[in-house]
């Protein structure tokens, strides 16, 4: 039996002390505990070394992008630009052309990778990413109503897209709610309404006038062509509140792994966290996809690669934002240039995302699980 003591408190409550070491349970090996203290230690630094070598391969492309092109500028013209210099050529070129894309590239990467990784790690399914439970979908689909049926563009575009990703992730919610939010019925449900969001998309551009149909596939492929800094201000500034709010529910999100009731006994306010990491993930993908289109799979690749580098434990949420700003930046640079034509950067992440999906619901099935 364990052993306590109790006495009553000046204001009547109980204090109680802390339980002493049961008799006849025996402490564990020192060479274990050393065991356990080295994995740990091994975990940390590798997970450190993890988030460097990212940090440092997105602060590379993001160096070629401005640099790389049809005329290469070296980096002291660069630096010299982004310190406010006026550099013959460069100062349009660099300044005004290529530092916009760079930067929505890595917010915008940032975003899809912290909110695809929220989705997943608080559903603990693969699957759940924004991309597949139809968020980007409801913003793609007013974005097509703002541009082919209403006439609208600009910011009046950019602000359907979030309001209707916002009321997307609100309907997808109340739908799974029964006593709760399980990830499978969530993303069932996520999926169908996804599936009539492409629908009304696609009725909408085969009723477009050519030009209007030219602007909103260019919006819905996703594309970081002709950026200015007005877009990139609101997804910055998005990024700069609600990423704090995410990483402040990190330990929440991992004892969520482990399913409700025990994060629960864990004394995590379950439904508290899910809705607040909701919001604030459904506010990132919103914001970005406002300044540059539903960029495709970014959201769902960035999570799975994190945890295939990072190992097991710890937290994905920093590692998958990085991993999606190099996706963004590797996978445009790619498109601009790599080819005899100019493709979106929506064009290529989707080559590489779509094989991914595949494979893992083919080796979900094989295993005998289910969504």
């Amino acid at each position: 039996m364990t052993e306590r003591s109790e006495r009553t408190g000046g204001h009547g409550g109980l204090l109680i002390e802390p339980a002493k070491e049961a008799p006849g349970v025996p402490a564990a090996p020192p060479s274990v505990v050393r065991a356990v203290a080295r994995g740990r230690r091994r975990n940390a630094s590798r997970r450190r070394l993890v988030i460097l070598t990212l940090a440092v391969l997105v602060v590379a492309g993001f160096a070629v992008t401005l640099m790389a092109g049809q005329t290469f500028y070296p980096p002291g013209d660069v630096l010299r630009v982004i310190l406010g210099e006026q550099v013959p050529g460069a100062s349009f070129t660099v300044g005004r052309l290529r530092l916009p894309r760079a930067v929505l590239a890595v917010i915008a990467g940032f975003s899809f990778g912290l909110a695809g990784v929220t989705f997943q790690t608080m559903l603990r399914n693969p699957l759940a990413s924004p991309d597949i439970i139809g968020i980007s979908s409801g913003a793609s689909a007013a974005a097509a109503v703002a541009i082919v049926s209403l006439s609208l563009g600009g910011t009046q575009v950019s602000v359907l897209a979030i309001v209707s990703a916002l009321a997307v992730a609100l309907l997808v919610y109340t739908l799974a709610f029964r006593d709760g939010v399980a990830g499978t019925r969530l993303i069932l449900i996520g999926i169908g309404i996804s599936a009539i969001l492409d629908s009304i998309t696609a009725y909408v551009l085969s009723q477009a006038a050519e030009w209007d149909l030219q602007e909103a596939t260019r919006w819905l492929t996703g594309s970081l062509n002709g950026t200015t800094w007005e877009q990139v201000l609101p997804a910055l500034v998005a990024l700069a509140v609600l990423t704090p709010v995410l990483l402040s529910r990190a330990r929440n999100l991992s004892a969520m792994q482990l399913g409700d009731d025990t994060a629960s006994a864990l004394g995590v306010r379950v439904e508290r966290t899910r809705v607040t990491v909701i919001v604030a993930a459904v506010g990132l993908i919103a914001f970005a996809t406002a300044a540059a289109g539903p960029i495709a799979f970014v959201a769902f690749l960035s999570g799975p690669i994190a945890a295939r580098l990072l190992g097991a434990g710890g937290s994905l949420l920093v590692p998958a934002g990085l991993v999606g700003a190099l996706l963004v930046l590797v996978a445009d640079f790619t498109g601009q240039f790599a080819f005899d034509t100019r493709y979106p950067v929506g064009v290529v992440t989707g080559v590489l995302g779509a094989p991914y999906l595949v494979y893992l619901i083919v080796r979900t099935h094989r295993a005998g699980g289910s969504l």
